[in-house]
């Protein structure tokens, strides 16, 4: 749809570029200050006010020098977006990339990431923080037991966070770790029972958590080999004990295996879905450049799961974008912001996903 102007505003000119622009760039909102990729994003209506944050990341120069800890925030109707303090660290570098994050009780909750060195070199880190948009300050959490990176991060009855799989500096893991925000502790929850991956995809509504993708890694023969995988996994979480899970394979939307896509919940004519959104079917490294050599391309493929039916919906292809974290919904639309491109262009725009069920 093309945004409304009054009609003696609308030039010849001007109405050739609304037609040639893409219709899901939502050109009303304001871009950050910097592109940005693989951060996370994060969206609380509070006292009337919604606030979106944007924290940590990779600029576009796409080199190690380039990961940052930066933040801004955005309250909605504002022109444009704020600085906030960097997101804090113990570490000797600051910047992190493929941090997870979570919106529980209207503050923002950020794990782990990981840290680049002028060498190459990563370094996983456990910290873990809590984000006020309302006060812009940050609380320490107590370190995550197990440190990891490129994991999903899910909450549950406003209490309850899990962090899903992921990167542990020298392997994939395949725990579910829950973090109950009443007591500020962490514990155990069932084992994620598929091939522990990292750069995976999850959403969650009600008691049903969907897992699929990422990047599997297996050591035999030497050197260390990175392989895509196409897996998809339901969770039903018990209602008397959260930390208990039970699983159970799905069968595979199509069969090709996407990193780094976002997932969430979506409403399409009353109905619930689990949305997958994003990603590439190649597995790269942190600059966009496949893990084979070849440049990473955004996917336009959209997934629908149907926790009800317990089937995969068919959706109308979208915008290609990859190398996302979250997604944001805002007036009842699904965005991402930031992330790359075609030809891994790293953008500072927001991409609306409009789903529409195919016929």
């Amino acid at each position: 749809m093309l945004p409304k102007f009054p009609c003696n505003r609308i030039t010849a000119a001007s109405l050739l570029t609304l037609l040639l622009s893409p219709t899901t760039q939502a050109t009303d909102l304001p871009a950050l200050p910097e592109p940005v990729s693989n951060q996370v994003v994060l969206a609380t209506s509070v006292g009337g006010k919604t606030y979106v944050s944007s924290f940590m990341g990779l600029g576009s120069g796409k080199t190690a020098k380039d990961v940052h800890n930066r933040a801004w925030q955005w309250t909605q109707g504002e022109p444009v977006w704020q600085n906030v303090s960097p997101v804090p660290s113990r570490a000797r570098l600051s910047g992190r990339l493929a941090a997870s994050g979570v919106t529980l009780q209207n503050h923002f909750f950020l794990f782990g990431g990981y840290t680049v060195a002028a060498d190459g070199s990563e370094t996983t880190s456990a910290e873990s923080y809590r984000y006020s948009p309302v006060t812009r300050t940050y609380n320490k959490l107590p370190d995550m037991p197990v440190a990891v990176d490129d994991a999903v991060a899910l909450s549950y009855q406003n209490r309850y966070i899990y962090l899903a799989s992921g990167w542990s500096q020298d392997g994939n893991v395949n725990l579910i770790q829950r973090f109950d925000n009443f007591t500020q502790k962490w514990s155990q929850a069932t084992p994620f029972p598929g091939t522990p991956s990292f750069g995976l995809a999850g959403a969650i509504t009600g008691s049903v958590l969907v897992l699929c993708d990422g990047v599997a890694v297996s050591y035999q023969p030497p050197p260390r080999q990175y392989q895509a995988l196409a897996q998809c996994w339901r969770g039903d979480i018990d209602n008397r004990d959260p930390a208990k899970i039970s699983w159970q394979v799905l069968p595979h939307p199509d069969g090709k295996s996407r990193y780094r896509m976002a997932a969430s919940p979506v409403t399409l004519d009353g109905k619930v879905y689990l949305a997958f959104i994003g990603g590439s079917e190649t597995a790269y490294n942190f600059n966009g450049m496949g893990y084979n050599g070849q440049p990473a391309e955004p996917s336009t493929a959209i997934w629908l799961f149907d926790p009800a039916s317990n089937q995969w919906q068919q959706a109308e292809p979208g915008q290609g974008v990859m190398d996302l974290r979250t997604l944001i919904s805002l007036n009842g639309e699904l965005y991402s912001l930031g992330g790359m491109l075609k030809g891994q262009q790293v953008t500072n725009q927001w991409t609306q996903h409009q789903i529409k069920l195919q016929p």
